[in-house]
C-alpha cells in the first residue's frame, strides 16, 4: 500500500517541499527498508529511529519490503527532520490513519527512540514557504517550533506535537485539538521586555559617541582605534540599541537566518532586537562567511540587518578580512560549492576595534609603548588600504583622565540617540523611496551626484584632502555619503561646509596610520 505526505528541507537560506511517499508491498521473507532520493547519512539512519519508535509506540512496522521515497530525487537531503512524516507514512500503509488528511499535510519533526518527538532546525523558513502552498491544508511541526511556524505560517493552522502517539491520534479522527496560535505582535512585545546596554552608561568619549551615532544614523562601518581600555568594546555592543528598530520584513528575514542555524531561541519565535554578532579573531573564513559540503549561513549573514563586531582586527587572518570586501560592497555572501552556487545575505554594519600598535600604547600620554617601528609597521599593515577604503568612518580613543574615570556618566541615554537616529533614517527612504536602497551608505553614483551637491568652497577643501591624505575615489565617496548623514541629523536639505569638514575628520587615519 502507498501513503504520501508532505515534509520539508532548507537549500541556503529558503526552504523547498519535499514529497515522502513509503511504499510497504507486504511481500519478501525479510523485513526491509530502504531510503532513496539522495538521502545523507542522518536521513538513511532515520530507519532505525522510526523502528525503534514504532515499538515504543506500539505500533506495527510494515511488513516486507518497504521503499521511501524522498522527491525531488535530484536534491540531497540532510538531517532528521524527515522522521515523523516516515514513520506517519509507514503507519498508513497499514490502514490506520487517514491518507487523505496525511496527503494534505506538511510535517517535520525527528524522532527520539521511546516515540517523543524532538525540535529542529529551520522551522521558521519552512513555515513562510508553505503559507502560500494551496495544496497544503495544515502544518505539524514538533512542539518546541510551534511559535516559530505559527508567527510566518499565516493563515495555515499549525499543530505541535510532542510524540508519535500525538500525531497518530490527529490523523485518525481521535484527536481534535486546536491550532498553535501566536501573531507576530504577541512574538514582538515579548522580544521588547528584555533590557538593552545603554549608551548612557559609557563614560567620556563624546567624538566615538558622536562617531557611532553618524554612523547608525547613515548605515557606516566604523573603525574605532585606542589603547586598551579606552571603551571600544563598550561601545560597540551598544550599537544595536541606537538603530532603528527593524520593520516586519527585516526581522523576518534575520529571523530565518537564526532558525537554520537553530538560535532561536524557544521563547523568542522571531528576532525584534537587531543581532550583534562577536566572533573570535581565530575564526576561519568558512565561519565567518559560511561552509560545509551543502553551506549553512556564517557569522557574516547572522548579523543580517544588524552589528557585526570584530574586536582586535589585525589579529584576524588576512585572508578572512581580504573576503570581506564584497560583503561589504554588495551586502551578500556568495559562496560556491559542488552542489551549487548560495547566496546568504550580509546587509551589516561592521563595527571594528583595534589597538594602535601591538602592546596598545603608542600615542598614550599615560603609558609608554615598547614596540619597535618595524613592529608597529607590521601590525598595522595586516589592514590593507582597500579594505580600509570600506570603512567609512575611523575614530581614534584616547584613555579618560581622572576626573572623567572618577565622575558618574553623564552622557544621554540610547533612547535619545535612537531617535535622532530613527528621523534621519526615515529622511533616507523618503529620499530613495522606490530605488531600492535604505540608507547613505548604499547610495549609487548617479544619487551621489543627485543628493549630494558641493559649493565651490567645499569642491576646494576636499581637493585639497584628497592630496593632502591621499584618498582613493572610493574614500573620496565614503566623505559625500558621511557628509549626507550628518546633513540629515542635522535636517538640513543641503550638503554644507561644515558637514565636509567632519566628514573629512574621520577619515584622517588613512594617512597618519596606513
Amino acid at each position: 500500500m502507498l501513503a504520501r505526505t508532505y515534509s520539508a528541507a532548507i537549500n541556503g537560506v529558503n526552504a523547498y517541499t519535499v514529497e515522502v511517499e513509503v511504499n510497504a508491498t507486504g511481500q519478501g521473507e525479510n523485513t526491509t527498508v530502504s531510503v532513496v532520493g539522495l538521502p545523507d547519512a542522518a536521513v538513511r539512519e532515520s530507519r532505525d529511529r522510526v523502528r525503534s519508535a514504532l515499538q515504543s509506540c506500539g505500533y506495527t512496522h510494515p511488513f516486507g519490503n518497504t521503499v521511501v521515497g524522498l522527491a525531488p530525487a535530484d536534491i540531497r537531503k540532510e538531517g532528521a527532520a524527515f522522521d515523523l512524516p516516515i514513520a506517519l507514512c509507514m503507519i498508513a500503509t497499514t490502514g490506520k490513519l487517514d491518507r487523505e488528511k496525511l496527503s494534505r499535510t506538511m510535517i517535520v519533526g525527528e524522532l527520539a527512540l521511546n516515540g517523543g518527538v524532538r525540535s529542529v532546525k529551520g522551522v521558521l523558513p519552512i513555515a513562510i514557504h508553505v503559507r502560500n502552498k494551496k495544496e497544503i491544508d495544515s502544518i505539524i511541526v514538533p512542539a518546541r517550533n510551534a511559535a516559530e511556524a505559527a508567527v510566518a505560517a499565516g493563515k495555515i493552522p499549525v499543530y505541535p506535537i510532542e510524540n508519535l502517539i500525538d500525531a497518530v491520534n490527529f490523523f485518525s479522527g481521535s484527536d481534535f485539538r486546536e491550532p498553535y496560535r501566536e501573531t507576530i505582535d504577541e512574538a514582538v512585545s515579548i522580544s521588547k521586555n528584555r533590557s538593552e546596554p545603554d549608551f548612557a552608561e559609557v563614560k567620556g568619549q563624546g567624538c566615538a559617541k558622536r562617531a557611532l551615532e553618524i554612523a547608525a544614523a547613515g548605515g557606516h562601518n566604523v573603525l574605532m582605534i585606542g589603547p586598551p581600555g579606552t571603551g571600544k568594546s563598550m561601545l560597540a555592543k551598544r550599537v544595536p540599541d541606537i538603530l532603528p528598530p527593524m520593520h516586519i520584513d527585516e526581522a523576518l528575514d534575520a529571523s530565518k537566518i537564526h532558525s537554520i542555524l537553530g538560535l532561536l531561541p524557544a521563547d523568542t519565535p522571531i528576532l525584534t532586537q537587531r543581532p550583534f554578532r562577536s566572533p573570535h579573531h581565530t575564526i576561519s573564513d568558512a565561519g565567518l562567511f559560511g561552509g560545509q559540503s551543502m553551506p549553512t549561513p556564517g557569522e557574516l549573514s547572522l548579523a543580517h540587518n544588524g552589528v557585526l563586531f570584530l574586536d582586535e582586527l589585525p589579529e584576524f587572518k588576512r585572508n578572512v578580512l581580504e573576503v570581506m570586501r564584497q560583503p561589504l560592497e554588495n551586502g551578500s555572501v556568495t559562496v560556491s560549492r559542488a552542489s551549487g552556487s548560495f547566496v546568504f545575505p550580509a546587509r551589516i554594519m561592521l563595527v571594528a576595534a583595534m589597538n594602535p600598535c601591538p602592546c596598545g600604547h603608542y600615542g598614550n600620554h599615560q603609558r609608554v609603548c615598547r614596540c619597535s617601528p618595524p613592529q608597529i609597521q607590521r601590525y598595522r599593515s595586516k589592514i590593507s588600504g582597500p579594505l580600509l577604503d570600506r570603512i567609512d568612518i575611523h575614530v581614534e580613543l584616547l584613555p579618560l583622565n581622572d576626573d572623567e574615570m572618577i565622575k558618574a556618566p553623564a552622557g544621554e541615554s540610547s533612547c535619545e540617540v535612537r531617535k535622532r537616529v530613527t528621523n534621519a533614517r526615515k529622511t533616507q527612504q523618503e529620499r530613495y523611496d522606490g530605488a531600492g536602497i535604505f540608507c547613505n551608505s548604499q547610495m549609487g553614483q548617479s544619487h551621489l551626484q543627485d543628493h549630494c551637491s558641493l559649493d565651490k568652497e567645499s569642491q576646494s577643501y576636499l581637493r585639497h584632502s584628497i592630496k593632502e591624505l591621499q584618498l582613493s575615489a572610493r574614500a573620496y565617496d565614503k566623505i559625500l555619503r558621511v557628509a549626507r548623514t550628518i546633513a540629515d541629523l542635522d535636517s538640513s536639505e543641503n550638503v554644507k561646509q561644515d558637514y565636509i569638514f567632519e566628514a573629512v575628520q574621520y577619515r584622517s587615519l588613512d594617512k597618519r596610520l596606513w
